[in-house]
């Protein structure tokens, strides 16, 4: 048995101004270092533990999960930090407000690229684009530990832990299109052989 949490970054700076981020690397706001805070005590107050961490190469998602393990009292645990795991690239929506994206392009059409499993934006990923390079990665480095017996913590984004839960639980592409990580909420799953998933828990 082994246990695996994935945790979306607290709120960021363009989270709170609704612009496409991707690999822009913003920081997190006051708030989200609050949720970071909470999520770190969600998971002390469920007698969590971790042997390794792994993360993204964004500061987002490095920062929730430096803040988590300050409140686990457990900032000398192993991290391994890859671009595998950062957002969805957004190409040339990156930085731009949503809703004026939506005026530019049309609603219809920014739908179909937010929510559509594999039509990309231009020159950026789709989701599907997106699992081509978090799943083996995940693979390779994430699925060995579990299988040891190791808890594992990802703190990672939105669209990258998606693609790892579509797999985990194995959605369909339309199941995965309307599946929403909040921020800085810790999902958990134990897990067995194999990886099936024995129980999931929502840490809100």
């Amino acid at each position: 048995m082994s246990r695996l949490v994935l945790l979306r970054h607290g709120e960021s700076q363009w989270n709170l101004e609704n612009r496409f981020t991707g690999w822009v690397d913003v920081p997190l706001t006051d708030k989200g270092r609050t949720e970071a805070r909470r999520a770190g005590t969600r998971l002390r107050e469920s007698s969590l533990s971790f042997s390794r961490c792994f993360t993204s190469e964004l500061q987002r998602a490095q920062e929730t999960l430096r803040i988590v393990l300050e409140e686990l009292g457990a900032t000398d645990l192993p991290v391994e930090r890859d671009q595998a795991l950062n957002e969805r690239h957004y190409g040339d929506l990156q930085g731009l407000n949503k809703a004026e994206t939506a005026e530019k392009y049309g609603a219809e059409q920014v739908h179909q690229w937010r929510r559509s499993y594999d039509i990309a934006p231009p020159k950026g990923e789709s989701l599907k684009d997106t699992a081509a390079r978090t799943l083996p990665y995940f693979e390779k480095r994430i699925r060995p530990a579990l299988e040891a017996g190791e808890d594992v913590l990802v703190a990672a984004h939105g669209n990258s832990l998606r693609s790892i839960v579509m797999d985990l639980e194995k959605l369909t592409r339309e199941q995965v299109l309307e599946l929403n990580l909040a921020t800085g909420v810790p999902l958990v799953y134990t897990l067995g052989p194999n990886l099936e998933i024995r129980e999931k828990k929502i840490l809100e």
